[in-house]
């Protein structure tokens, strides 16, 4: 972002310091929106360009009547930036007063303003900056944290020491991967975004990254024609479910039949072919041998494999048979665990790890894949092909055609058994409904984090199963009759 900003610096002819100001006045604008009846605010100044936006914002709410506490955190080695300088020299000339670190704060504080890094943060915040965010976290006033809350990194969302904890974030210019994906919900708050009247400038940029939400599901949704049947909306084949799994595997397809596709069928252990049934009867239900799945396969459209699969020879037998077919296919839960055994490349197949399954597949530990998630998924990309869908808070979806997005929905009571199987069904489900594999992965996360999403508002976070996800599937899937 910042060499977009020295773009557009020198394209439209702004000088630095008028993009400082913008900031500082979109983010005092914001604060009083959302606090309109806070009168004490401490504002923490670090002394990079943030800095300066913390200075701008002071100025404008001591103009405004507000009392203002700034604390200025530079150490001794650092440097201020000239627009640092430039706002803080501002602050001074006004009448504000600038305290150190070592203050003791207001009694009444109903504001913090959190500008010490934004994006410059490149490791743990040391002292006496970790105090400060402590200190901030300790508090019970609410906070702003200007473009991001100070020690998450705004290139992978990781916290390498402490962070603040901010009740929301405003974004300056575009939105960073790192408010969007790893820890950051847990430290970004409600996340807004100020363009600072640069939309001449970036509205012919394309972003290396795509963010998409539930408002994006109508641009894929289309409605369905009148005369259509079942068989165009396509068959789908799921495998999986051995002796004591079945649930998983009825999750799946479930899901698929939720998700709009014609005919499911499901090749599962024989223990489990009666309860299926008699909880889904619009299901067809088989065990699962060579004979059948070969019939099955050929009948089929598309294929989804993985849930509750197992390790056995039984689980092994299927996939070996499967990997040979042409057909469009979703792999995931133990389809990944034996495919980091026995890797193949396959452009027409869709892998939906999460991290520890990720681990696996690369041979590299869940902390790496942490720290650099994007390359993580380019690794998976290149070893694996086809689309890879990286879950987590804040999904990552690649293609082998270079495509990235962020999947920003979803909540954390998704944390539970299952959601992964909901998230199969519902992929396969739309790429037999004659989606691309990218669409489909695409579509089919912001889908499952929609629903889970309505789930949450509807009954809370806490306590949330895959099964009251797919209930819900039908209101994100109807945007002619549901809009966001």
């Amino acid at each position: 972002m910042n060499q977009l900003e020295r773009n557009a610096i020198k394209t439209l002819n702004i000088k630095s310091y008028e993009l400082i100001h913008r900031a500082g006045q979109a983010c005092y604008e914001l604060a009083r929106v959302k606090w309109i009846q806070a009168q004490y605010w401490v504002i923490l100044c670090g002394y990079g360009n943030n800095g300066g936006k913390g200075y701008v914002i002071a100025k404008l709410a001591q103009a405004a009547g507000i009392k203002v506490t700034v604390i200025a955190c530079l150490d001794k080695n650092e440097i201020l930036t000239k627009e640092n300088q430039e706002a803080r020299n501002a602050w001074l000339l006004s009448g504000g007063i600038i305290y150190n670190t070592d203050i003791s704060w207001p009694k009444k504080v109903d504001l913090i303003v959190d500008a010490l890094f934004g994006t410059d943060l490149n490791s743990a915040p040391v002292v006496p900056y970790n105090q400060l965010i402590e200190k901030i976290n300790y508090h019970i006033a609410p906070v702003l944290a200007v473009d991001m809350p100070s020690g998450l990194m705004a290139i992978n969302g990781t916290v390498p020491g402490v962070a603040v904890s901010a009740q929301c974030t405003l974004s300056i210019i575009g939105l960073k991967i790192g408010q969007l994906i790893g820890r950051a919900r847990d430290y970004v708050g409600h996340l807004y975004c100020h363009n600072l009247g640069l939309n001449s400038f970036f509205s012919d940029i394309k972003t290396p990254i795509i963010r998409y939400d539930a408002n994006n599901l109508k641009y894929w949704l289309k409605t369905p024609k009148s005369t259509q049947y079942k068989g165009d909306n396509g068959r789908l084949l799921v495998i999986g479910g051995d002796i004591g799994m079945g649930g998983a595997i009825r999750i799946t397809a479930e899901a698929a039949l939720r998700s709009g596709v014609g005919i499911v069928q499901v090749l599962t252990h024989k223990n489990n072919v009666g309860a299926i049934v008699a909880a889904r009867p619009e299901l067809m239900v088989n065990a699962l041998n060579k004979e059948v799945l070969q019939k099955a396969l050929e009948w089929a459209d598309v294929i989804a494999i993985g849930p509750g699969l197992g390790k056995r020879n039984w689980g092994k037998d299927a996939l070996n048979i499967v990997q040979s077919i042409k057909k469009p296919m979703v792999w995931d839960a133990d389809a990944l665990n034996l495919l980091a055994i026995n890797q193949n490349y396959n452009i027409n197949r869709i892998i939906t790890p999460h991290l520890g399954e990720a681990s696996r597949l690369l041979g590299i530990k869940i902390i790496e894949i942490e720290h650099d998630p994007l390359s993580a998924l380019q690794s998976l990309l290149k070893q694996y092909g086809g689309i890879v869908v990286l879950k987590g808070a804040g999904t990552l979806i690649g293609s082998i055609t270079g495509e990235i997005a962020v999947a920003d929905v979803g909540n954390e009571g998704m944390a539970s058994a299952g959601m992964g199987d909901a998230l199969t069904g519902i992929i396969a489900s739309l790429v037999a409904q004659h989606f691309t594999l990218l669409e489909s992965a695409y579509a089919g996360c912001i889908i499952h984090g929609a629903a889970a999403d309505e789930v949450a508002c509807l009954r809370g976070k806490r306590g949330m199963l895959a099964t009251d996800i797919i209930k819900l599937i039908w209101k994100v899937i109807n945007p002619e009759v549901f809009k966001y």
